[in-house]
């Protein structure tokens, strides 16, 4: 099942499990149930501390459990995790064994302390990169503490429960049988939702503290780069962002990050958090921030309700995904609407699809999912496309002879009809002839046309462009990222409608940061 260099990576990580355990398999005689008990044999052949049973009497068929002799640690996977989910696989046979995670003290005494029996349920694809960050949040929670229980669940290979539950978007997360959450969500965000005491302990330390020289608000390029540069400085930093990465993290191919050839986006953020965590950095992460108040101490109000105090502010909260604002599209998100075929995509399988856009990320998209889909029609509002010229080459030969991408141009998406099941059909309306309609059967849209800066909470209070993005005074003379706000500074995607490219945010971020120290020493 393994190759042989995989084999000898995992044998380089088995060598951190410092007591046995046991995995105990749920098998049948299909073929998915043999490739997984091979998979399991190669695991076991390669070390001593692991002793392998195929006696196990769960209902799901293939799976298994990791537990330590005479206990069950409630860590299940039900299915093969290879693919993202294989990361997820190898830390939990180090955790169950005995090797620390790499997870703050606070956090791990928060699960153990957790009341209630919780069983979760986690449906992935192998193909999601948001998808490791729940298992392996799920994971620890049921290692550390005896009254989780987690499953996760490959939605490929229990296409029932898929169907039974009406999942289309993953990961898709259950507790104790009930929906409990869609989309990325590490470990901090889960128990934000099921320790309701967090939040008021959390704003009780932050009451205690002084206000901050520079708060970041934003964990993407911009804001990691903000924050690390301002920690050079010894500056008294922290970060308030709703999640490390951003739209980077939703992005699987980078590959013009400048030294670094080829990564994806999940692996760039988590590079971002483990740089911040190099410095002493205060960082409040999976919270918004619900509002603003201007002066000299500016004051941030938080999502949990803290309230934090800071003398300057560097906005690096990027973009998000723009919306159609057509009937039926908020209504069908999770439900065949979706905006990250990568994470998505898999459930739409010999099914056709539509993707809407022109740009570098609708062609992408309709790629990706040309793998998968039966059939992929993209849709464009003109005549012509505006992604780079190498993917349009590789879009055009996939629309060629036995090519199963279609192209309608001069096209906009006016309307998706569906029902409890999913999307049934899409309206396209002529940029041309607007009269000249037509209806097409389709079972999944996936829209890709571009973002819109996340600027909401920040109207009326600090000058905006006529599309929302953080209007910046570049002829300053001290300042070129400052706002119209004294102290208050910008960078990023929020107030970059040009670039939007990870090293220019970087850099940006960087110019924030130095030009809030000036200011600060300005002050003194």
């Amino acid at each position: 099942m393994l190759d042989a260099n995989l084999k000898n990576q995992l044998k380089a990580y088995l060598e951190k499990v410092t007591q046995p355990f046991e995995i105990v398999a749920s098998l049948d005689d299909g073929a998915k149930s043999r490739e997984l008990l091979g998979l399991l044999e190669d695991i076991s052949s390669l070390t001593d501390k692991i002793t392998l049973h195929t006696d196990g009497q769960d209902s799901r068929t293939p799976s298994f459990a990791i537990n330590r002799p005479g206990e069950e640690t409630g860590v299940v996977f039900a299915g093969i995790p290879m693919g993202h989910e294989f990361t997820s696989l190898v830390l939990a046979l180090l955790q169950v064994g005995g090797h620390p995670p790499k997870t703050s003290q606070e956090l791990l005494d928060q699960i153990k302390d957790l009341d209630g029996e919780m069983l979760f349920e986690t449906y992935y694809s192998l193909s999601c990169q948001n998808c490791p960050d729940v298992v392996q949040a799920l994971n620890l929670m049921a290692i550390f503490n005896p009254n989780v229980r987690h499953v996760a669940i490959d939605g490929a290979l229990f296409q029932d429960e898929v169907e039974s539950r009406e999942i289309m978007s993953v990961p898709s997360i259950y507790l104790n049988g009930k929906p409990f959450d869609q989309g990325r969500m590490t470990l901090e965000q889960i128990l934000a939702k099921v320790d309701t005491g967090a939040a008021e302990r959390e704003a009780k330390k932050l009451s205690e503290k002084a206000a901050f020289d520079t708060l970041v608000i934003g964990g993407g390029p911009a804001g990691a780069a903000a924050a690390i540069y301002s920690a050079r400085k010894g500056i008294n930093t922290g970060v308030a962002a709703e999640r490390f990465g951003g739209q980077v993290s939703d992005t699987m191919g980078i590959e013009n990050l400048i030294s670094v050839p080829k990564t994806t986006g999940p692996e760039l953020s988590n590079a971002l958090q483990a740089h911040l965590n190099e410095y002493d950095i205060t960082v409040k992460e999976h919270l918004r921030v619900t509002e603003v108040s201007q002066g000299d101490i500016k004051n941030i109000t938080l999502s949990s309700g803290e309230v934090i105090d800071t003398k300057t502010m560097i906005i690096a909260t990027g973009a998000k995904w723009r919306e159609l604002g057509i009937p039926g599209e908020k209504e069908n998100v999770g439900n065949g609407v979706a905006y990250c075929p990568h994470c998505d995509g898999p459930f739409f399988k010999g099914k056709d699809v539509a993707v809407i856009g022109g740009g570098n990320v609708a062609v992408e998209e309709a790629l990706y999912l040309s793998n998968i889909a039966k059939s992929v029609t993209l849709i464009h509002r003109r005549d012509a496309l505006r992604a780079e010229k190498m993917l349009q080459i590789r879009l055009f030969d996939k629309t060629k002879v036995n090519g199963n991408i279609s192209i309608i141009w001069d096209h906009v998406l006016e309307e998706v009809m569906g029902n409890d099941n999913g999307v049934t059909q899409i309206r396209v309306r002529s940029t041309v002839d607007e009269n000249k309609k037509q209806v097409l059967n389709i079972s999944g849209v996936f829209i890709a046309i571009g973002h819109d800066p996340n600027t909401d909470i920040f109207k009326n209070q600090i000058s905006l462009d006529d599309s929302n993005y953080i209007i910046c005074d570049e002829q300053h003379p001290k300042f070129s990222t400052q706002t119209d706000i004294e102290g208050v500074f910008a960078a990023g995607d929020v107030s970059d409608p040009i670039y939007r490219q990870a090293v220019t945010s970087a850099g940006s971020g960087c110019m924030a940061a130095l030009d809030a120290e000036k200011y600060l020493d300005a002050l003194k």
